[in-house]
């Protein structure tokens, strides 16, 4: 069965993961994946994440973090989904939790958080939003 939305499937497993207090889970590999999850290591939301192969096929293995026993993620949720789109300029890009929460974008430039985005003047679909 093919996976209609592999981002959100990503970020779901990383939800369900810091639910059940798991050091690590294992999402399949992408390069988009792999890019989310660069920007969130960069902004402190997990710990790392690395390849490896399981069954077969390339794996992403994603450490997750916590803080004095609560996961550093509080909040992640899909904002562009497969039957709507949702795109933002660089001036518009939605801000999460007053700044205190980060907006994951896909710009030419690459996948970026908003301040990111902000700082290099580029726009394009907002991925999903991180507290």
């Amino acid at each position: 069965m093919a996976l209609t939305d592999p981002l959100g499937d990503l970020l779901t497993r990383i939800r369900n993961g810091q639910r059940a207090r798991k050091d690590s889970v294992v999402s399949p590999a992408s390069k988009l994946r792999a890019r989310v999850l660069d920007v969130l290591q960069r902004e402190g939301y997990i710990r790392g994440y690395s390849e490896e192969e399981v069954a077969g096929h390339n794996g992403l293995r994603i450490e997750l973090k916590y803080f004095e026993g609560q996961p550093a993620i509080q909040h992640v949720a899909r904002v562009s989904k497969p039957g709507r789109r949702v795109y933002s300029g660089s001036k518009e890009l939605p801000r999460v939790r007053n700044g205190l929460g980060i907006t994951i974008v896909s710009t030419p430039k690459g996948v970026l958080s908003d301040a990111e985005a902000r700082e290099q003047n580029v726009g394009g679909e907002v991925l999903a939003e991180v507290f």
